[in-house]
């Protein structure tokens, strides 16, 4: 337990002096000053980021752990975010970068799930991941109006991952929940962005491309051999 906790710090710390290593190159390049020197106090929120998500890969027998992927990876992007805005003097980056909070709550879960092997925490994680996507698209294009056809994701992000859940643990039920769910979206998407005179011209090639890829899963599961089932006598 010791050496792993001196591993822990150890690791943060190589980590935190290869930032603020870049920084302080970073800062040389822009100019000279005791202000700028200053610039690189984000890597504290960085440091913060991966005391949280260090320990479950180091102590990776405590199961558990894997939680502090939820705080951790929002706080990670957090204080990166914060330092290229710091370092680089460019915080209008906030203005549309905003929605990788989201995401990296996302991608919070999706950790947690494969560390504690609890694929059902994959539905949040495309819930929210999804989202935030679908977020972060209209925060760097502008297009925000799209949502009249993009609130079909919200369906879409729980149909998915029940349908490989039900697809990859062989539960039929769920799986049919899944693809009800991604079929409601699927052809919802494609109306929407078909009726809708405002929608974009990609919205209008996303919907029938979703329903066809969806089509294409449908088949290739129906076509997949499954194993011979033992008789019983």
């Amino acid at each position: 337990m010791q050496k792993k906790t001196s591993l822990l710090f150890g690791v943060t710390l190589i980590l935190l002096g290869m930032l603020a290593l870049a920084g302080n190159l970073l800062i040389r390049v822009v100019g000279n000053g005791l202000m700028l020197g200053f610039r690189a106090w984000p890597i504290f929120v960085v440091g913060a980021g991966l005391l949280f998500c260090l320990p479950p890969f180091i102590f990776s027998k405590v199961r558990g752990l894997s939680g502090l992927f939820i705080p951790g990876i929002p706080t990670l992007t957090t204080g990166v975010l914060l330092f290229i805005a710091s370092i680089t003097g460019t915080w209008h980056i906030w203005a549309f970068l905003w929605p990788l909070e989201v995401i990296s709550v996302g991608l919070g879960f999706v950790l947690m799930a494969i560390f504690l092997n609890v694929p059902w925490l994959m539905i949040p994680a495309s819930i929210i991941g999804l989202t935030g996507l679908v977020l972060q698209f209209c925060s760097a294009t502008g297009w925000w109006s799209s949502w009249a056809v993009l609130w079909t994701v919200e369906p879409f992000a729980v149909g998915l991952p029940l349908l490989l859940i039900g697809m990859s643990k062989r539960i039929e039920g769920v799986k049919v929940a899944g693809i009800i769910l991604c079929g409601f979206a699927g052809l919802a998407f494609a109306a929407m962005s078909t009726l809708l005179v405002t929608s974009l011209w990609i919205t209008r090639l996303i919907g029938p491309v979703i329903v066809l890829a969806l089509g294409i899963l449908l088949v290739v599961s129906a076509l997949r051999k499954h194993p011979a089932q033992p008789q019983s006598n």
